[in-house]
């Protein structure tokens, strides 16, 4: 057996980028990519690649693992970077467009950039943060402008300009080949929500492997149409800006996630696919006819943030079919999807809807996934769906590491496993559900709250669009739940008791929220999550609501309180709290 070595016959090295010469030799004549009046075939789209990778080479001398960043929407020229770059054996660094000028050049300077690309509608954003680099004393990338395709502005920052690239590009030049899939393919940065971000660099077999996972867990079939919800920025697009080569998908890009758009773009391309963040549900939902449905469904993975199940049960009803994945940047995108059972299909639409809420099993890509209740021993939590941990991956669709931070590195890789620094539970059917950030769990009196928990709970009230619920300092039990809410109807508000009663008809006291502040709109970062380092900071200012109780009632000659905090519990959890401090 050992005898047997590699051969270029029996051995190439993975890597997505091999999807696009299939895609051209397959499904050469298929639509590939439509933008606006803009139409290209897959041969097109190929040759528009090799075009640019010799550009990149001849023109820019560009070589490997140096860093090209793209500051764009979802537009041709960002999908088409996702392929050419890695030709011309660069690492793709996708920028995200919602950062402002600091933080696009700390990217910039921290990737040391050798060639960025812009789209026009970012210019001055991108300018401001090329002059703060400069002030730094930092090395300035070379800068060329993407123009619209469809309809062309003019506006410049220097002389290079994208199409130009791409027209004096020769696809007939030879590119350099692959020699080993360990390679960076991409470098992408996390969105800080617990920390500072940090550059992710993925391999050439991490995101193949990944690729073709996500799309038979997802069972793409051929020919999809899948519609650019997601920011090409994030994860590269859940590896889908690949995924549609490897399928010869028809790609439908927009550049922004209005309702109008997204509802003009399912109707008139016949969209079989789409992914987004929850928050993209919200938009949906308050730009359409909530009582219209869809004239054929819409498959539609989500994730990013934990999606209310009562969230779910509403667009399920448009006709939107969604899968729940969760993931993160570490992990190339999507770890876990929920896979859905057939023996569901009957079920209810509300209890199909929590099930669906859940973030399911490990995606093919990986070896393993779990949840552990000690960082040391790695001691799995029983299937129990009570029993907190956290969620720890080991697989080949984990990152590489973070690019110039091995302290991060070692953080994050203990113990075989890659630590998620994600909460969750395993349920006896092995299907894992995340409750919370590690940092977002609120300790009560002893008491471990989930804050995704109460959120669910507040989604339901039909007077709440949005929720986020943070730890508030609390003089006796240490933190307790303080709820953010967005009302659904800005004239006619939410009450804060109303919510409050709400709240305790459906969960233990301890969890329910203390306080109840409305604003008109939540926090997000440039993902779209929730901020809630700011929920927490405004939190620390507040003080818990004290629940006027009603009059005394009589009950066989002795007065009995109702209402008002954990001093209304049963001595059952008061003795339980107590007993863990």
């Amino acid at each position: 057996m050992d005898q047997l070595p590699k051969l270029a016959a029996n051995y190439a090295p993975l890597s997505p980028v091999g999807f696009l010469p299939r895609a051209n030799a397959v499904y050469g004549d298929r639509a590939s990519l439509v933008y606006g009046r803009v139409r290209f075939t897959w041969s097109q789209t190929h040759e528009r690649c090799r075009r640019l990778a010799s550009s990149l080479l001849l023109t820019l001398g560009v070589r490997k693992n140096d860093v090209v960043s793209v500051l764009a929407p979802n537009v041709p020229a960002l999908y088409e970077m996702h392929f050419a770059v890695p030709m011309a054996g660069a690492v793709l660094n996708t920028v995200n467009t919602r950062l402002d000028a600091a933080a696009v050049a700390a990217i910039l300077r921290h990737a040391e950039a050798k060639l960025f690309f812009v789209d026009y509608d970012y210019v001055r954003l991108a300018s401001d943060a090329l002059q703060l680099l400069a002030a730094a004393g930092a090395p300035v990338p070379l800068v060329s402008v993407i123009d619209d395709l469809d309809r062309p502005t003019g506006v410049r920052l220097g002389e290079l300009e994208y199409e130009a690239l791409v027209a004096h590009g020769d696809p007939t030049v030879e590119l350099p080949q692959l020699q080993d899939e360990w390679d960076a393919v991409t470098l992408n940065y996390t969105s800080g929500t617990t920390s500072a971000p940090k550059g992710v660099v993925y391999s050439h077999r991490g995101a193949y492997l990944s690729t073709t996972s996500l799309l038979m867990s997802w069972e793409v079939g051929t020919e999809p149409v899948y519609l650019w919800t997601l920011p090409m920025f994030h994860c590269n697009g859940w590896t889908f800006t690949w995924g549609m080569a490897a399928r010869g998908g028809v790609n439908v890009c927009i550049r922004e996630n209005r309702a109008t758009e997204v509802y003009r773009a399912i109707s008139r391309y016949g969209v079989t696919h789409m992914c987004c963040a929850p928050v993209v549900f919200n938009i949906l939902l308050e730009g359409g006819d909530a009582t219209a449905r869809l004239a054929k469904p819409v498959n539609v993975l989500t994730g990013g943030a934990p999606p209310p199940a009562a969230l779910l049960e509403r667009v399920e009803k448009i006709g939107f079919n969604v899968t729940h994945a969760y993931g993160l940047t570490e992990a190339t995108g999507p770890a876990l999807a929920c896979e859905w059972r057939a023996q569901w299909d009957n079920l209810p639409i509300s209890e199909r809807a929590r099930l669906k809420a859940r973030q399911g099993v490990s995606v093919l890509s990986l070896a393993d996934a779990d949840v552990v209740t000690d960082d040391d021993t790695m001691v799995r939590v029983p299937r129990d769906g009570k029993t907190l941990g956290e969620i720890v991956l080991r697989g080949s669709s984990i990152m590489k590491g973070y690019l110039n931070n091995p302290e991060a590195n070692a953080q994050a890789f203990r113990g075989g496993w890659f630590m998620t620094g994600d909460v969750g539970v395993v349920h006896p059917d092995g299907y894992i559900e995340i409750k919370d950030r590690s940092k977002d769990v609120i300790i009560s009196g002893g008491e471990n709250i989930c804050s995704k928990e109460v959120e669910e709970a507040l989604f339901r009230h039909p007077a709440v669009a949005d929720a986020a619920v943070v730890a508030m300092p609390h003089a006796h039990w240490g933190e307790t739940p303080c709820a953010f809410v967005v009302a659904k109807d800005k004239a006619a508000g939410v009450c804060e008791d109303d919510v409050m009663a709400f709240c305790r008809k459906r969960m233990s006291r301890f969890m329910v929220p203390k306080k109840v502040v409305v604003w008109d709109v939540l926090p997000r970062n440039a993902l779209g999550k929730v901020e809630k380092v700011k929920l927490r900071e405004e939190a620390r200012k507040l003080v818990p609501t004290v629940a006027v109780a009603p009059p005394a009632q009589k009950t066989k000659g002795k007065a009995t309180k109702v209402g008002g905090g954990r001093r209304d519990e049963h001595p059952v959890e008061q003795v339980m709290a107590m007993s863990r401090l």
